[in-house]
């Protein structure tokens, strides 16, 4: 089952800035580059980075040592600095697909800064928080096409990839593409379908190519794979194999929302809303595959000095030294985390990676690339508190 989406071509138009979710009203920014942590719950347009906090551990985690600081020279001061307009379109891209997805704001972010470091994402959630609604709503916004795929344990190869099609009438095969070249596939219910099939999606997340009867096929760019699996129900799912949870750059997981946001929802729908009907809702293109293009080009340039370098791989081998992990981040792993905080970084105004950008970005970036130890998971140790235990025990440059 595919579903196609093409919108018109208008004009980009930056949007308002979008603030926190459930936090308030932002506190007044504090002079860079000494800002508070930045998270992937929301972003703001201006410099310098915004104030909201990191998303809260599943369970709490357990009292860590205090992390010693260690004093090293400043980030360079010549770093390039953001384009303003390409930071407000993406910021109007947030307040769009606000107009039909309500709560979901730290979502939005992680998607936006996988785009721009042309990652795959794993979105957790139970169903209807909206997860098919948020990725049609942010290609509309993009101008991108879209196509959802129901996996199903009957689900073949060929049925995501593509395959070859016999022609009577000029008695040749000819290829038929199958949904898998658009730029936002979301795999639906990614672990319903046999690894054999999981497996179909291994060359396009990593090579951006399909190989059918030997001769590569080019996806098209930019193409982001939405993988979504429901974190309560494992009957009759085959769990993804740890070598495909780490071609994921991040793991998403979309809350039930707060009664206000979903007193709004049910308001919205009183009021006419139709989910299936974005226009109707007033969502807009602002930004196109040209913004994206040279958003990248730019978050390539941030800079990121030695010492937060080898703050990244601390954290990062910490996980391979954790008793409660029975499997640690790979150096694909910390590649993946080096990319997030720079994208955070230039969402944030800075052309320069701090310490913290690494710390907002951790948790989205290294849950799914590590594995509990089973004496762990009986004990009620989560991913979530491990990670904050290591990031709570790894010295910090300043």
């Amino acid at each position: 089952m595919t579903d196609d989406a093409t919108t018109p071509v208008p004009a980009a138009a930056p949007g308002p800035v979008p603030t926190a979710p459930h936090d308030g009203p932002p506190a007044p920014p504090p002079p860079a580059p000494t800002a508070p942590e930045p998270s992937v719950q929301a972003y703001a347009p201006e410099p310098p980075a915004p104030t909201a906090a990191p998303e809260p551990p599943t369970h709490a985690a357990a009292p860590a040592p205090v992390a010693p600081v260690v004093v090293t020279k400043p980030a360079a001061v010549d770093a390039p600095t953001p384009s303003q307009d390409l930071r407000l379109a993406l910021a109007a891209v947030r307040t769009e697909v606000g107009k039909s997805v309500v709560g979901q704001d730290a979502a939005v972010s992680g998607l936006v800064v996988a785009l721009l470091c042309r990652g795959h994402v794993l979105l957790e959630g139970v169903p209807g928080v909206a997860k098919t609604l948020l990725v049609r709503s942010l290609a509309h916004a993009l101008e991108l096409s879209t196509k959802r795929v129901q996996f199903t344990p009957d689900l073949m190869p060929g049925d995501v990839t593509g395959s070859l099609v016999y022609d009577a009438r000029t008695a040749e095969f000819s290829f038929r593409p199958g949904p898998v070249f658009t730029n936002l596939l979301l795999a639906d219910e990614i672990n319903r379908t046999p690894p054999k099939t999981q497996a179909s999606l291994l060359e396009a997340m990593e090579e951006r190519q399909v190989s059918v009867d030997g001769e590569p096929r080019a996806l098209p760019d930019p193409f982001l794979v939405i993988a979504t699996q429901n974190p309560v129900e494992y009957e009759g799912t085959y769990a993804l194999p740890e070598a495909q949870l780490d071609r994921f750059l991040l793991k998403l997981t979309l809350p039930v929302p707060e009664r206000d946001d979903e007193v709004e929802v049910l308001a919205r729908h009183a009021a006419g809303f139709d989910p299936r009907d974005l226009v109707a809702a007033g969502i807009r293109p602002v930004a196109g595959v040209e913004t994206l293009a040279r958003a990248r080009a730019e978050v390539a340039q941030v800079q990121v000095a030695r010492e937060v370098l080898g703050y990244a791989v601390d954290v990062c081998r910490a996980t391979r030294q954790s008793p409660s992990l029975s499997l640690g981040v790979s150096p694909r792993g910390a590649t993946a985390l080096l990319a997030t905080a720079r994208a955070w970084a230039w969402l944030s105004g800075r052309g320069y990676v701090t310490p913290d950008d690494v710390k907002a970005l951790a948790h989205p970036t290294l849950r799914h690339r590590v594995q509990l130890r089973a004496e762990a998971e009986l004990e009620g140790v989560s991913t979530e508190s491990v990670l904050d235990t290591v990031l709570a025990s790894v010295p910090v440059p300043r």
